[in-house]
């Protein structure tokens, strides 16, 4: 039997040529091993487009390993003998290629790398697991600064991110003085019918053949391929980031926090996805979004809360994920325990808001961040629903989505359900907070004027009901005293009818009436 120095297993989400696997890999002596696994599509039931999307960026990221002259060994998901598992796809492969060694770049997900810390007795060879480069901050590196802190404050992490990259600094001390413009980046926005569209990618044979084989094999899951435009190659995802730079991020701080019906993408970047799965470098990107503010192409408000979202929340998060994982997936602090709403997969209700937000999700498999957070989000937590199905569904149905970065960010920031580890207050906002952020309200069935009774807005008497039934919890919340002790302010009348029309509409949403 021929024998193979290195089998080098790169995953779906390590398509980038600077991944650690590859370092030192020699094409005359190594193989590389990438596999579509069953497990991998239905652990949870992933969004259609999502699969495209990875699928397809593997089997193009496949096609430039082997221009370059290595050997890759390449597993389809319709494969005859396809074993169905990461593990079993390596046994196999080791059983007909003998390697010397097994080489793997540490996964993003806490499942896998359990069982990658197997597989060196399991196929009786050396595994070589090597640290993920492409993250600025080492697990050891985030330890070292989480230690010893009563609360991990992400916005003094990511001034030790600024440091360490120099970016957005003269010296030791920001550019023009400030860490920070958060506060000038939540305008309301509205529809510019000259707002450059972001670039879309016609799919190839390539990825016309993946939307076949996923249309067929996961009818039951969320979406569509039809309409399927994510860039699936390196070329296409640096298309996107410097489209980015140039068409959308001078404008992007003031509109990022703003939510308009008819513009659903505004000024984001529209790259978390290629970022995620390895086709661009974060720090790279950043670089270039930095040199727009220092050529006077772009503003300090708009280049520093971009450079903020990726080498310091995306950094934080990861960091979080790894400190406190596996037990952090099941934390619910806040006991909430309702099944997710049909709607969150049909996103047919009578919230515009929601209705908006989960169509949109369902065709484009995206919705951006305060989409996430102040209306899918917000939703869940101010109805009690169960964090944990919450987590799996926003696992499932969005492409950028990969369990180290959107655990946290659902079960921390969004859900709370960690008691305050990560996000300093819960994300409750009433109806008041989305009419000023967005347009959904305009043609909606609810009055989000009105605060109570019948054809009220849903979010105004839960956002109360939230509080006073999570009281114990969280009245000694100091960024909660202002609502808190609005709420004691109010008369026992008034504050019974809050009670009683979120109990209506609870009961409703329990009995699976339409609300």
């Amino acid at each position: 039997m021929s024998r193979c120095r290195n089998l080098i297993f790169i995953l779906g989400d390590q398509l980038s040529l600077e991944i650690s696997s590859l370092e030192g890999a020699d094409p005359a002596n190594d193989v590389v091993l990438m596999c579509e696994v069953a497990e991998e599509t239905t652990y949870v039931r992933h969004h259609r487009k999502k699969i495209i999307l990875i699928l397809s960026a593997m089997r193009h990221f496949a096609e430039e390993l082997s221009a370059k002259g290595f050997e890759v060994r390449y597993i389809r998901l319709d494969d005859d003998e396809n074993t169905g598992s990461f593990t079993g796809e390596l046994k196999r492969a080791v059983g007909s290629l003998n390697p010397e060694h097994i080489v793997v770049t540490e996964p993003g997900e806490w499942r896998v790398l359990h069982a990658m810390q197997n597989w060196e007795e399991q196929m009786g060879r050396s595994v070589d697991i090597r640290t993920d480069r492409r993250f600025i901050a080492s697990h050891e590196d985030f330890r070292q600064w989480a230690e010893g802190r009563k609360q991990m404050t992400m916005e003094f992490f990511y001034r030790e991110m600024r440091r360490k990259t120099g970016l957005l600094m003269e010296g030791d001390q920001p550019v023009s003085g400030r860490w920070n413009y958060d506060s000038e980046n939540r305008a309301p926005a509205k529809t510019d019918l000259f707002r450059p569209r972001h670039p879309t990618f016609a799919p190839d044979e390539t990825t016309r053949s993946v939307m076949e084989l996923v249309d067929a094999r996961f009818p039951d899951h969320m979406g569509k391929a039809k309409g399927f435009s994510f860039a699936v190659t390196r070329k296409d995802a640096e298309k996107a980031a410097d489209a980015f730079i140039v068409e959308f991020l001078p404008r992007f701080g003031e509109t990022q926090d703003a939510m308009v019906r008819d513009d659903p993408n505004l000024n984001h970047s529209l790259i978390s996805f290629y970022i995620n799965i390895g086709f661009l470098d974060p720090l790279a990107v950043c670089q270039a979004a930095e040199r727009a503010y220092l050529q006077g192409d772009a503003p300090i408000n708009a280049v520093e809360g971009f450079i903020r979202q990726i080498i310091g929340w995306r950094e934080y998060i990861r960091g979080v994920y790894w400190m406190f994982m596996p037990d952090y997936a099941r934390k619910n602090f806040l006991d909430a325990s309702r099944p997710l709403p049909d709607f969150y997969w049909s996103g047919k209700t009578d919230m515009a808001c929601m209705a908006t937000v989960i169509r949109e999700t369902i065709d484009n498999a995206y919705a951006h961040h305060i989409q996430r957070l102040m209306i899918t989000g917000n939703f869940a937590l101010l109805a009690g629903l169960d964090p944990h199905a919450v987590h799996e569904w926003y696992l499932e149905v969005y492409a950028d989505a990969y369990e180290w970065v959107e655990l946290p960010n659902v079960i921390g920031m969004s859900q709370f359900a960690d008691g305050g580890l990560l996000g300093s207050k819960p994300y409750a906002a009433s109806g008041a907070y989305i009419s000023r952020m967005s347009d959904y309200c305009e043609n909606c069935r609810y009055d989000v004027h009105r605060k109570t009774g019948e054809g009220a807005c849903p979010f105004n008497a839960l956002y109360w009901d939230f509080l006073d039934r999570n009281a114990e919890k969280l009245s000694g919340n100091r960024r909660l005293a202002q609502p808190y002790a609005t709420w004691r302010r109010m008369s026992d009348t008034k504050r019974e009818d809050y009670r009683q029309s979120a109990r209506l509409f609870l009961q409703k949403l329990d009995k699976g009436e339409p609300v």
